[in-house]
């Protein structure tokens, strides 16, 4: 990716400063906070060797209003804390600018997790779903182009209930978001 994400270093606020500033869905974003458990030993001494890069940088766009940041940043946060990688959070509304470089089929969809060097070049990003997940919204988005259709939005009703069932298969969002963002980093 050609964006340089420096200019962004030091603009966030911290994990726990998003947390307690939520105004939308806190109690079930800190529901699955608190109820994280690492689903293998294995994932869990990756991110804790991560300990010894210096060299990574993580901004995460995100806003308290999405289901998808509600599902998938709890599980972000704990995998970075024991990480100790640098990691600010960046409210999707007040960071448009760089929300515009990593649109998800043409839209702003949060969470993105974004990874760069010390420098801001950009080395990796996920989101703004797991990949499983992600595939029933690219396939309705696909079937379904016009947003203004009559039955659109009982079309996009059922693919969310589709999506959140989704979240929850094969040990649920706290495997899938772990194994991505391992395989992702693993590759830094």
């Amino acid at each position: 990716m050609s964006v340089n994400v420096a200019y962004k270093f030091g603009k966030g606020i911290t994990p726990r400063q998003f947390m307690e500033g939520m105004e939308r869905n806190k109690e079930a974003f800190s529901q699955g906070y608190e109820n994280f458990a690492w689903v293998s030993d294995e994932d869990r001494e990756f991110f804790e060797s991560l300990n010894f890069r210096d060299d990574i940088r993580v901004l995460i766009l995100a806003a308290d209003w999405c289901g998808d940041v509600v599902r998938s940043v709890p599980v972000v946060f704990r995998a970075l804390e024991v990480s100790g990688l640098k990691t600010e959070v960046l409210i999707l509304e007040d960071h448009q600018d760089l929300m515009d470089h990593f649109l998800t089929m043409g839209g702003r969809s949060v969470p993105i997790i974004i990874f760069a060097d010390t420098g801001g070049h950009v080395l990796g990003q996920w989101g703004p779903r797991p990949a499983h997940v992600q595939a029933l919204m690219v396939e309705f988005k696909q079937d379904n182009p016009d947003r203004e259709a009559s039955d659109y939005e009982e079309k996009i009703g059922i693919v969310r209930k589709r999506m959140a069932e989704k979240y929850e298969e094969g040990a649920g969002v706290k495997k899938s978001v772990v194994t991505e963002l391992r395989t992702l980093i693993s590759g830094m």
